[in-house]
């Protein structure tokens, strides 16, 4: 029987071209398998074979496991420790205790029930055979022919006998699909399944879109035209940001092609989803008016601390400009980064107008002062007594209606005020050499300022790992601010 083992291994690895451990493997599952039928299926069993001489051993084992482990399921795989210690047998939790007992022969029940494993361990071999070469290929554009279409998605023919999954997810909404048609799409992942590596293929990630751009337009291989940023709404539309590395190039117009041939293109393999093509640019206001083509944008108000916009249009063309469900101004969000407020005009020109009477009412209120000093300062960009503040004293002395004496004034008030206000509401309060360190801004200065931490003095007192406790903070950025913090320190040793 033994010699048979040797025979059965040999035999399989020739034919099915796997190796001769993955057949022994399953011989050795088999076996185990077999003892459990014998002796009691609640056991476990292990079962090693000598790969040279096809001679095995057979043991039964329990798993290890604290007396306190509520997973304690059964005594028939599991032992306490303590119980283990009592009768003298040295492991660790979570090592495995080992029983020799009688081996089953490999007869007719083992061989049958070791041909099962095999043909089940050759198919996972030969599957994560073929699955491996794909690997590489993982955000590619790959080719297959639909096999069938299921409840689970669409199923593609890679050829040799290599098999990918669209999932529904990852379909295009209301695509016809039809048997032994052909269809590309992007190679997402090698996703690990119960029944093996599974090839994902996604038609309606924003990453297909791009692969498909590339594709038809030679120019972004070539490095002379770079893709920004895309969005997509799966179907139905489509925003592409591009951007010229050459003076001499249109980067809209080579994308778009002759006639429009290039993205027509594109547009069919997408089941006719619409593509707009958007010309970046570094100035984001500039950007956000591109991408909200076809609708022309009249006025933008920014609000860079909330990374907002307010964009007013032509109150006939408010519709177009939203887009059906939202989708044009959604899509333009999706691809500039930044939340975009869509409205008329007039409704925008209102919003500024309230928005500026009510910072105007503000510094009347809080900082006492007339209107006239009040409107100098919203004209001049300041929104809040933060900023009146703590701006830098230079940049504050450049406004021409304001000397020196009324700047200095101004900024006493708006700390007297913020002081005010932090009491009231029991907010620790950073000094002012802390709020303006190099480094600094006025976010994290109140951030350590709950922790303790008001002055450079004490910020130099501090360590790495005390800093890390603050949200978003890392370690090289803790480590800048504590050295900025010491400066003084050195500056004194040098004098002294």
């Amino acid at each position: 029987m033994n010699k048979e083992i040797l025979y059965v291994v040999d035999a399989v690895s020739n034919e099915k071209n796997v190796s001769k451990s993955l057949i022994f493997d399953a011989v050795e599952t088999a076996l185990a398998m077999a003892t459990r039928k014998r002796f009691g299926m609640h056991m476990d069993v292990r079962v090693s074979v000598n790969r040279n001489t096809g001679d095995y051993d057979t043991y039964r084992r329990w798993l290890v496991v604290d007396d306190e482990d509520p997973n304690f399921e059964s005594p028939e795989r599991q032992i306490l420790s303590s119980y283990a210690k009592n009768r003298g047998l040295e492991a660790e939790i979570g090592e495995y205790i080992e029983e020799r007992i009688e081996s089953v022969e490999f007869g007719r029940i083992a061989a049958q029930t070791a041909k099962q494993v095999i043909v089940a361990k050759v198919r996972e071999a030969e599957r994560e055979k073929l699955v491996s070469s794909y690997r590489d290929k993982v955000g590619q554009l790959i080719m297959g022919t639909v096999k069938r279409v299921d409840r689970k998605g669409i199923f593609l023919d890679l050829g040799d006998n290599a098999e990918a999954l669209i999932p529904r997810e990852e379909m295009i909404p209301r695509e016809m699909v039809h048997n032994s048609a052909r269809m590309r799409g992007y190679l997402k992942e090698i996703r690990q399944e119960q029944r093996g590596p599974q090839i994902i293929v996604s038609r309606s990630d924003v990453s297909f879109l791009i692969e498909l751009m590339k594709l038809e337009v030679p120019e972004i291989n070539q490095e002379m035209i770079d893709i920004m940023g895309a969005a997509r709404d799966p179907g139905s539309r489509a925003k592409v940001a591009v951007r010229a590395n050459l003076p001499n190039i249109d980067p809209v117009g080579a994308c778009v092609g002759m006639r429009g041939s290039r993205i027509q293109t594109v547009t069919t393999e997408l089941n006719g989803e619409r593509v707009d093509i958007v010309l970046w640019n570094d100035d984001i206001a500039t950007y956000v008016m591109n991408a909200m083509a076809p609708a022309e944008v009249l006025s933008i108000v920014v609000d860079e601390d909330k990374k907002t916009m307010d964009i007013g249009v032509d109150k006939d063309k408010l519709s177009q400009a939203i887009g059906k469900g939202g989708q044009n101004v959604r899509l333009a969000s999706e691809l500039t980064g930044w939340t975009l407020n869509v409205m008329s005009v007039e409704e925008a020109e209102a919003k500024t107008e309230a928005e500026q009477q009510a910072i105007l009412e503000l510094f009347i209120n809080r900082l006492d002062v007339d209107e006239e000093v009040a409107v100098i300062l919203v004209e001049e960009g300041f929104s809040t007594l933060e900023e009146v503040a703590y701006v830098p004293r230079e940049e504050f002395l450049e406004i021409e209606a304001f000397d020196e004496e009324i700047v200095n004034e101004l900024r006493e008030r708006a700390r007297t005020a913020l002081l005010t206000e932090a009491i009231a509401k029991d907010t620790p309060i950073p000094a002012d050499d802390l709020l303006t360190m190099n480094g600094m801004d006025k976010d994290l200065a109140y951030k350590l300022a709950e922790l303790g931490v008001r002055t450079m003095e004490d910020l130099a007192e501090q360590s790495v790992d005390e800093l890390l406790v603050i949200e978003g903070m890392d370690e090289d950025r803790a480590a800048q601010l504590i050295m900025t913090a010491r400066e003084p320190w050195f500056k004194d040793s040098e004098s002294a």
